[in-house]
């Protein structure tokens, strides 16, 4: 609740969290990340997909995981050995503005410093956020590392009580 989104601070929840993410990876077909969050990602939900040694719910959601395109921004990785994964190094807004053109379902981002820039230009047209009933206080913060000119107002759309006590929102920029 205070805003920490630091994952060695808390655990990421029940059933019902991998749940909730699995259901939001159903509506995209590419998923994009900085270098630390895409390694906290990859290889283990490929891998987890794999070998379902997992619980039904953690299982369902490396499935998903597992089939979607990816994308790594990052200046310090040279080469990835996934063919379903491509490296973004330089003009970063400019990239991914023309993966916004493509035709297909939904982008996804998560993680900290590379959301932030993608607000910052304006690139994230939904937020989905989840919280979580626990104050950790200390920790990376959400939205810590952002500057933005003026405030962005945000409508909120959609809102859901998983049975952990987490609370989903999904927020959506408010047109001028």
């Amino acid at each position: 609740m205070d805003g920490c989104c630091d994952h060695t601070r808390f655990s990421g929840g029940d059933d019902d969290i991998h749940d909730y993410f699995r259901k939001l990876l159903e509506s995209v077909d590419l998923v994009i990340y900085g270098r630390k969050t895409y390694e906290l990602m990859v290889p283990f939900w490929p891998e987890a997909a794999l070998s379902q040694s997992m619980d039904e719910s953690a299982n369902a959601f490396a499935r998903v995981f597992a089939n979607l395109k990816r994308v790594v921004v990052s200046k310090t990785i040279d080469h990835i050995d996934e063919r379903q994964t491509m490296i973004i190094r330089d003009n970063v807004k400019e990239e991914i503005l023309k993966l916004k053109q493509q035709p297909g379902k939904a982008i996804s981002t998560g993680g900290v410093e590379l959301p932030a820039r993608l607000i910052e230009w304006g690139l994230i047209d939904e937020f989905h956020m989840v919280v979580h009933p626990i104050i950790v206080g200390q920790g990376r913060r959400l939205f810590s590392e952002m500057s933005l000119p003026e405030n962005l107002g945000l409508k909120l759309v959609a809102s859901e009580t998983l049975s952990s006590g987490c609370v989903a929102l999904r927020y959506e920029k408010r047109i001028s």
